[in-house]
C-alpha cells in the first residue's frame, strides 16, 4: 500500500479509509497509535492526512459500542413499600389477609350470581365481569408485592416486569369500560324503563364485554410495547412496589416521546372518555329521577344507582390523585394511593353491592339456608346410621 499524493483523487483515499474502518471493526479498539505492521501504518497516515477522518471513526465506533450498552439492563429493582424490615413484617399478613379476602368476596359473588336465577339479569352479569377483573388486576399486584415483603433484594426481570405492567395495565383500562357500561345500564333502567329488557338483550351484553376487554387489551398491548422498545441503560431502580408506566418509562436512556404520547392518547380516549360516559349518564339519570313525582320512587331509583356511584368515585378518585400529579417528589404519596385503588377497592367492591342490594342480600339468605338444610340432613344421616350399626353390635 502506498501514501496518496496530495493531488491524487480522494476515492483512492477512500478506498484506504475504508480499510482503516474495516480494521479497527475486527480489532474493537480506539486508535491510538501505530498499528501492528507496516501496512498499517501506511494506512494510518494515510488517515492523518485526510483532515483527521480517522477521529470521525473512532467518534462513530465509540457511539456504536454505546448504543449496545442502551441493551444492558435486563434486571429492574423495586423499592417496595418500605425499607424497614419490622414494618414489611406487619405488613405481610395484613396484605395477606386483604388479598385472600379480596378473592374469597369476589368469587363468591360470582359463584352466587352464577347459581340464582333471580340474578340472571344485565347489572348482576356486569357485577360478575367486574369482581372477575378484580380478582384479575389484584392477582397481578399482591403476590409479588407479598413475596418482595420477605425478600432483602426485590428485583424483577425485564419480561416480569413488561407483562406485570401489562396485565395491570389491561385489568385497569377494561374496568374504566366497564364501569362506563355499567352507569350506562343504569341510564337504560331509569331512563327507559319499559325498554330496558329489549335494548339490553344478553347478545348485546355481551357484545359490551368484549368490548371492554379489547379495548383494555389493545390500549394496554400498545402502551407496553412502546415502554419497553425504549434503551434502558444504568439506572434500573423503580420508585414502586410494582412495574408502573411513570417511573419505568423515568429510567429509559433514550427519547420516551412516543411512548409518552401513547400513554396520553389512551389516557384521553379510554380513562377521560370513560369517565365522560359515566358523568352524562348521571346526568340523564338524575334528570330522569327529577321527573319522578313520588318520593319513595326516587329513593328506589336512586339506590340503583349507589352502589356503582360509590365504586366509581373511590376508583376514579385514587386513580386520578396518583396520574394527575406525577413526580418524584410524591412517591410516598403515590405509594399510598396506589396501595388503595390497586388493593383495597377491589376488596372493597363486593363489599359495597352486597350491603346496598336488596336481591343479593335475598340471594345470600337463600344459599345460607339451603347449606343449613344440607348439613342438617347430611348430619341426620349420620346419626341414623351409627345408631343402626350400633344395634347390629348389641344384636351380635
Amino acid at each position: 500500500m502506498r501514501r496518496c499524493a496530495p493531488d491524487e483523487q480522494m476515492g483512492a483515499c477512500d478506498g484506504q479509509l475504508t480499510h482503516v474502518r474495516v480494521r479497527l471493526t475486527q480489532w474493537q479498539v480506539d486508535f491510538v497509535g501505530p498499528l501492528p505492521n507496516s501496512e498499517s501504518v501506511l494506512a494510518a497516515d494515510t488517515a492523518a492526512e485526510s483532515n483527521g477522518c480517522i477521529h470521525t471513526l473512532v467518534a462513530s465506533s465509540r457511539s456504536m459500542q454505546g448504543d449496545r450498552n442502551h441493551t444492558s439492563v435486563d434486571v429492574f429493582i423495586l423499592l417496595g413499600l418500605s425499607d424497614e424490615k419490622e414494618l414489611q413484617l406487619i405488613l405481610f399478613p395484613v396484605f395477606l389477609g386483604i388479598y385472600l379476602v379480596t378473592l374469597i368476596w369476589n368469587l363468591g359473588l360470582i359463584i352466587l350470581i352464577r347459581i340464582n336465577s333471580n340474578l340472571h339479569t344485565p347489572m348482576y352479569f356486569f357485577l360478575s365481569s367486574l369482581s372477575f377483573i378484580d380478582i384479575c388486576y389484584s392477582s397481578s399486584i399482591s403476590p409479588r408485592m407479598l413475596s418482595d415483603l420477605l425478600r432483602a433484594e426485590k428485583t424483577i426481570c425485564f419480561m416480569a416486569c413488561a407483562t406485570q405492567l401489562f396485565v395491570a395495565a389491561w385489568m385497569g383500562l377494561a374496568e374504566c369500560c366497564l364501569l362506563a357500561t355499567m352507569a350506562y345500564d343504569r341510564y337504560v333502567a331509569i331512563g327507559s324503563p319499559l325498554q330496558y329488557s329489549a335494548i339490553m338483550v344478553p347478545r348485546r351484553c355481551w357484545k359490551l364485554i368484549a368490548v371492554a376487554y379489547g379495548t383494555g387489551f389493545l390500549s394496554s398491548l400498545f402502551e407496553t410495547v412502546s415502554c419497553f422498545h425504549v434503551y434502558y441503560c444504568g439506572r434500573n431502580i423503580i420508585q414502586h412496589f410494582f412495574c408502573d408506566i411513570p417511573p419505568v418509562i423515568s429510567l429509559s436512556c433514550s427519547n420516551p416521546f412516543i411512548c409518552q404520547m401513547i400513554v396520553f392518547l389512551v389516557a384521553i380516549s379510554v380513562v377521560l372518555g370513560s369517565l365522560l360516559v359515566i358523568l352524562l349518564s348521571y346526568g340523564f339519570i338524575a334528570a330522569s329521577i327529577l321527573k319522578i313525582s313520588s318520593v319513595k320512587g326516587s329513593a328506589k331509583a336512586f339506590n340503583t344507582c349507589a352502589s356503582h356511584l360509590s365504586t366509581v368515585i373511590l376508583y376514579y378518585g385514587t386513580a386520578l390523585s396518583v396520574y394527575m400529579n406525577p413526580g418524584s417528589g410524591h412517591a410516598m404519596k403515590h405509594k399510598v394511593l396506589s396501595v388503595f385503588y390497586l388493593i383495597f377497592v377491589p376488596m372493597l367492591n363486593p363489599l359495597i353491592y352486597s350491603l346496598r342490594n336488596k336481591d343479593i342480600k335475598e340471594a345470600l339468605k337463600g344459599v345460607t339456608k339451603r347449606m343449613h338444610i344440607y348439613l342438617s340432613t347430611n348430619n341426620f344421616w349420620t346419626a341414623f346410621i351409627s345408631s343402626i350399626r350400633k344395634m347390629e353390635v348389641r344384636i351380635v
